[in-house]
């Protein structure tokens, strides 16, 4: 009986954990919104606003690392549903690599622009912008990477089953959820530069 309503319990606080999750993924996904709007009402269509740069290789490297890290962790997820459990360290391990590498990556790529002249504070704020997307999207990686690390711990101290798929959802989505909002802050750039 004590088991039973420890596992309703359970469920009662996956559901309200999983609900705050969600209003952050939104929260996000309204700030990036308004940083978007912005560059785009200080751009106004004025060619001396423009990035007038052109984008470091290092963020289209940085998009197909954060694919594959997508794919990594929809594979860990998987494999947790499946109880395939080694798989899933594996590839919680290798999405937690991925994530670092693309670290590194949008690290090489402000090095390229800081390099062109392309400084984060300077006269042409749609320069700035860059770094602020990037940086806070990196935030956002930060913020993944612990919910890797904490997902990887919970299945090598081997926790219930039930906790192991609630995390492994949850990091899966809010995952692929970066993953995403790197590909619009991509193309958006793109568009813009």
């Amino acid at each position: 009986m004590e088991i039973k309503n420890v596992q309703v319990e359970d469920r009662q606080n996956f559901k309200a954990r999983k609900f705050l999750m969600w209003l952050f993924i939104i929260s996000s996904f309204m700030m990036f919104a308004a940083l978007t709007s912005g560059f785009i009402v200080y751009t106004e269509g004025n060619v001396e606003r423009g990035i007038k740069v052109l984008l470091p290789k290092a963020f289209m490297y940085s998009s197909v690392i954060i694919v594959l890290s997508s794919l990594t962790m929809h594979i860990a997820y998987l494999s947790a549903k499946k109880l395939q459990f080694g798989r899933q360290k594996l590839f919680i391990g290798l999405t937690i690599a991925l994530a670092f590498c693309f670290f590194y990556s949008q690290y090489s790529a402000w090095q390229v622009l800081y390099e062109s002249g392309a400084y984060f504070v300077n006269y042409n704020a749609s320069q700035s912008f860059i770094y602020v997307f990037s940086g806070a999207h990196l935030l956002h990686i930060v913020a993944g990477i612990c919910m890797l690390i904490y997902a990887l711990i919970g299945k090598i101290r081997n926790i219930p089953q039930v906790r192991n798929i609630f995390r492994m959802e949850v990091t899966s989505i809010f995952w692929h959820f970066i993953d995403i909002l790197w590909i619009y802050l991509y193309v958006f750039l793109l568009l813009n530069q």
